[in-house]
């Protein structure tokens, strides 16, 4: 099971850019000055994440979708929902209208929105909840700490599990 994609270099992330390719979609960071701008290598953000979901979606033919793509969260995307009446009477609904706003593409559906999010398996919703916690924090969330023992150092996960532990 992926959960994650591997950062790639800058580098390759401009000829994947110039390929063509759809993902993992990346935008500069930095902005041209022209010719008399600072050599430093430009720097890029990943905006789309790849995924593979533990079980798969089924859809109404019974073809079952699991690899998707998953892209960076706006403060729109997480505004919107909180509107939403269907999340006013229930707020534990609120995971399954933001995720089918920030899942681009699972398997060969043509639209993924909130009616297939409610329909995958929950251990499915929970994958792509942890999911969407690990690209939208950046990182932040794991620390390096050193073992008191041996010296050695490691990463811990300091969030939790479900949305809105920390």
């Amino acid at each position: 099971m992926r959960r994650s994609a591997a950062k790639a270099p800058a580098a390759a992330a401009s000829q994947t850019a110039a390929a063509g390719a759809d993902f993992p979609r990346s935008v500069s960071a930095t902005a041209s000055a022209g010719p008399a701008a600072d050599p430093a290598p430009r720097q890029s953000l990943q905006t789309e994440f790849p995924f593979e979901l533990p079980r798969g979606y089924v859809d109404d033919a019974g073809t079952v979708h699991r690899d998707g793509v998953m892209r960076l969260s706006t403060a729109r995307d997480e505004l919107v929902p909180l509107r939403d009446v269907r999340v006013q009477e229930n707020p534990a609904y609120l995971s399954v209208v933001l995720l089918g706003r920030v899942i681009t593409r699972l398997g060969t559906l043509t639209m993924v929105h909130d009616g297939v999010v409610e329909n995958m398996f929950a251990s499915d919703l929970a994958f792509l909840q942890d999911f969407y916690r690990q690209i939208n924090a950046e990182g932040h969330t794991r620390a390096a700490v050193q073992c008191p023992h041996c010296s050695e150092p490691f990463e811990v996960e300091l969030g939790g599990s479900r949305l809105g532990e920390s």
